[in-house]
């Protein structure tokens, strides 16, 4: 039984990093399939459109921080917090990563037919983030109680 605890603490220490790169990786695709399609239909402003097509990455970036956060030894006692918090922060940089590429598609599409709401149309990808943010955030506060090597 330890061992299946054991192996769940380590699906919660590598969790952020898998799923925040799979939404990073599918937001930016998302994005990026946008913004080639918005090329082919502008004359200018290809920049902005890349730019905005690699929003999504900063998950995958978050979810790295978090692992080096929750890294330490992984025992009976901590197993179950590493891998709530872990799977948890993963799972919500996913989904994240995946809503706000669709954002950023939609800013996109919308900006190439009137480059004058390019700013104003990134805000719904700027609140995406912040959810992302706050769960980044509030691992990071739980992380730190976690039981160390021993402790209780």
């Amino acid at each position: 039984m330890n061992e299946l605890v054991i192996a769940l603490g380590w699906l919660g220490l590598f969790a952020p990093v898998a799923l925040g790169a799979i939404g990073s990786v599918m937001g930016c695709a998302i994005a990026g399939q946008a913004a080639i399609g918005a090329m082919l239909e502008t004359e200018s402003g290809y920049g902005r459109f890349i730019g905005l097509s690699v929003l999504p990455s900063s998950f995958v970036i978050y979810g790295i921080v978090l692992m080096f956060t929750l890294q330490r030894e992984i025992t009976a006692v901590n197993a179950g917090g590493l891998m709530g918090i872990g799977l948890l922060a993963g799972i919500a940089l996913l989904f994240t990563g995946i809503w706000q590429g669709r954002t950023c598609a939609s800013a996109i599409n919308a900006s190439k037919e009137k480059p004058e709401i390019f700013a104003l149309s990134i805000a719904p990808s700027a609140i995406v983030e912040g959810f992302g943010v706050f769960v980044f955030i509030f691992a990071l506060v739980l992380s730190g109680s976690l039981p160390e090597v021993g402790g209780v």
